[in-house]
């Protein structure tokens, strides 16, 4: 199966600071329950996806490109293109782009046993 941009659900999500958008890479039935969600964001200059915890699922972001700050469970770490954060369930994380350049990376949240 092969799924061109113009196939897929964009949405600009409100952040604690500016609004992001979210190209939904996966939709519901392509993730078949195992997953809540597969997408790339792209966080403008100043974003803050504000800290959050995860019960239940993990989440994952890869970054693709441009420079930011990731909160793991209230450590700040940089993090670039190229570096992977995890977060367990039951862990929080949060994540905010500085930078004067986009902020992209692909999330992805996996359910664990309900």
């Amino acid at each position: 199966m092969i799924t061109k941009p113009e196939e897929r659900k964009t949405e600009l999500r409100e952040i604690e600071q500016g609004t992001m958008m979210v190209e939904h890479l996966l939709n519901t039935e392509q993730m078949d329950g195992k997953c809540r969600m597969v997408a790339k964001v792209v966080m403008p200059t100043g974003g803050k996806l504000k800290y959050h915890p995860h019960f239940n699922e993990s989440e994952t972001y890869y970054i693709l490109s441009g420079n930011g700050i990731y909160n793991d469970d209230g450590i700040e770490y940089p993090v670039t293109a190229g570096d992977l954060t995890f977060t367990p369930s039951g862990h929080s994380h949060g994540i905010s782009n500085p930078s004067k350049e986009d902020l992209v990376f692909l999330a992805i949240i996996i359910k664990g046993e309900q």
